[in-house]
């Protein structure tokens, strides 16, 4: 992931509120419990934030699968389009226990015969196993989840606060949107990814933001976190955008006021 590190002046701060305000209209959804914990989380801020704070603020940690092994035994080259969101349904595991079974081969399964994704959440860090420029194994075989999407997996261990889980994997999504140019419709549930063989062949994964084992108004609540905070970082950016265009065109005019002043000079005989 590359992030940009700015210090703008506060004119930035300020268009990018504006941009916000115009563009941060969208609702939580409907479902009973995306309003009770839309309340617990408490609405997402109304100001710009800059990817690399955004990248500061997920607690980010490096622990990748080793190259040429296991998961990554084979380099399968991947253009992510879609990012989709899982959760681990196993009661005792955390991020870092994970990070471990898969750098030791544990977890078997899919094409490559061992089964891998991109990031594990837990309530105050995420994992990285692999880059987002290689494919994983935790969708649908040879299918286009496995194929073109980001893989996400939501810890869900005892200890674990699953609404803070919930947010970071939120902030995630919104970080991976951004840096990847991924669009807020190609943010997919587990669900979403049909496995062939499988009885029912659409899993019922993330398992606690679906309605019956299927995404409802819980998902979409979700997928409107992801997309707030992803406005915060496009409006930090068109705000810098305005801010360069402003300072350009300043620029531009103290130009032509010399050029007209030399040429006054010149005449006049005060050059």
């Amino acid at each position: 992931m590359k992030c940009v590190l700015a210090f703008l002046p506060a004119a930035v701060i300020g268009i990018a509120l504006v941009l916000l305000a115009s563009c941060n209209s969208s609702q939580p959804g409907s479902s009973s419990k995306g309003q009770l914990w839309e309340r617990e989380l408490g609405a997402v801020q109304n100001v710009p934030l800059s990817p690399d704070e955004a990248q500061k603020e997920l607690n980010l940690k490096v622990d990748l699968i080793p190259e040429g092994k296991y998961g990554r035994r084979l380099f399968r080259e991947m253009t992510p389009q879609y990012i989709t969101i899982h959760s681990t349904q196993n009661p005792t595991g955390d991020a870092y226990a994970h990070a471990k079974a898969l750098n030791r081969g544990a977890l078997r399964g899919g094409v490559c015969g061992y089964l891998c994704w991109h990031f594990t959440v837990q309530q105050d860090a995420v994992i990285q196993h692999l880059p987002t420029s290689e494919r994983g194994e935790h969708a649908d075989f040879d299918g286009p989840g496995n194929r073109y999407s980001i893989g996400i997996e939501m810890c869900e261990h005892q200890s674990n606060d699953q609404l803070e889980t919930m947010e970071r994997t939120a902030k995630l999504a919104a970080s991976l949107m951004y840096h990847h140019k991924i669009p807020i419709e190609n943010i997919r549930a587990h669900y979403h990814w049909p496995r062939e063989g499988y009885n029912p062949p659409n899993k019922d994964c993330p398992h606690f933001l679906l309605e019956n084992g299927q995404p409802g108004t819980t998902w979409r609540w979700f997928v409107g976190r992801i997309q707030r905070h992803h406005q915060r970082l496009v409006a930090f950016d068109e705000a810098a955008r305005e801010q360069r265009m402003k300072e350009e065109e300043s620029k531009r005019r103290k130009q032509m006021v010399q050029r007209i002043w030399n040429a006054v000079s010149g005449l006049v005989g005060l050059g």
